[in-house]
């Protein structure tokens, strides 16, 4: 795997491009903010090549293909644009209002796709190993990625009934004061990465504590500080995070535990159902 930044490794091997991969080398360091979310068939299109050019301009580059060379791209960038960098290049990519609302669905759908088909199956077994033999399971998950942990940790502590969604990094210190190495740090971050969230698995790693992160890929800084990593794609062109691909593979997690522990759940939910009669907790038609 290429680890250094696309663009230089682009810029540092432009002599042995040929004539037309040069010309897509030119646009991508031109357009480097914009490039990284395009098609094969936009960017050989905006490029004036063919579709195969782009394919095989990846391959020439050390690349399986231009689908790793897109995310390396991705990586190299998003850490550094601003929430106003990506309202201009919504505008830019997204130029057609009509089609626009159909190309955000169907990136969307891309973004699904791409995390099943990448999906380590070993890692996601792993984790959900690791937070079934967890004593406690701690959730961090910060800025807009705080709608993830809010729904993991619902569903999370309904199937296991030990897990605690870390607040704001002022009270985590506190929270983390009972930490041991039999209890779980899920840390959520995606691209621009929360220096809370990063800061916290760190500590947990450290502390001897199992340690899940759910991110964008494997150069993301939650890795290295992390006993298993699960990713999800999130590419969308735009200042909002694009959360569909991962809150999908947060309902496959927390559907596999609730299979794994069916008999602890069921006891529990017959007693939640309990309880929510009581309060009066969901709304009845009058009959």
């Amino acid at each position: 795997m290429i680890q250094k930044n696309v663009f230089k490794h682009i810029a540092e091997n432009m002599n042995q491009l040929s004539k037309s991969q040069k010309k897509i080398a030119n646009y991508l360091l031109k357009n480097a903010n914009m490039v990284p979310f395009f098609k094969v068939a936009t960017l050989a299109k905006n490029a004036g090549v063919s579709e195969a050019t782009v394919v095989r301009f990846a391959t020439t580059l050390g690349y399986s293909g231009y689908p790793e060379m897109q995310q390396h791209m991705q990586a190299s960038i998003q850490q550094q644009l601003t929430s106003m960098d990506r309202l201009k290049m919504s505008s830019q990519v997204y130029d057609d209002k009509e089609k626009a609302i159909y190309d955000i669905f169907n990136d969307d759908i891309s973004n699904i796709k791409a995390t099943m088909e990448n999906l380590d199956v070993k890692a996601f077994h792993k984790a959900a190993q690791l937070l079934l033999d967890a004593k406690k399971v701690y959730i961090c998950a910060n800025r807009s990625t705080a709608s993830l942990g809010i729904f993991l940790h619902y569903y999370l502590d309904m199937i296991l009934g030990n897990s605690k969604l870390l607040g704001s990094s002022e009270v985590i210190p506190e929270q983390l004061y009972s930490l041991s190495e039999d209890d779980v740090v899920i840390g959520i971050s995606f691209a621009r990465y929360s220096s809370s969230t990063i800061n916290t698995v760190a500590y947990a790693k450290e502390m001897g504590a199992g340690t899940i992160s759910i991110t964008d890929n494997l150069l993301s800084p939650l890795f290295q500080h992390s006993d298993v990593t699960l990713t999800a794609s999130s590419d969308m062109p735009s200042f909002i995070d694009s959360f569909t691909a991962p809150l999908s593979l947060i309902n496959a997690l927390i559907v596999y535990l609730g299979k794994e522990r069916e008999q602890e759940v069921e006891i529990r939910l017959i007693r939640m159902e309990e309880i929510w009669s009581k309060f009066g907790s969901f709304y009845k038609t009058e009959t």
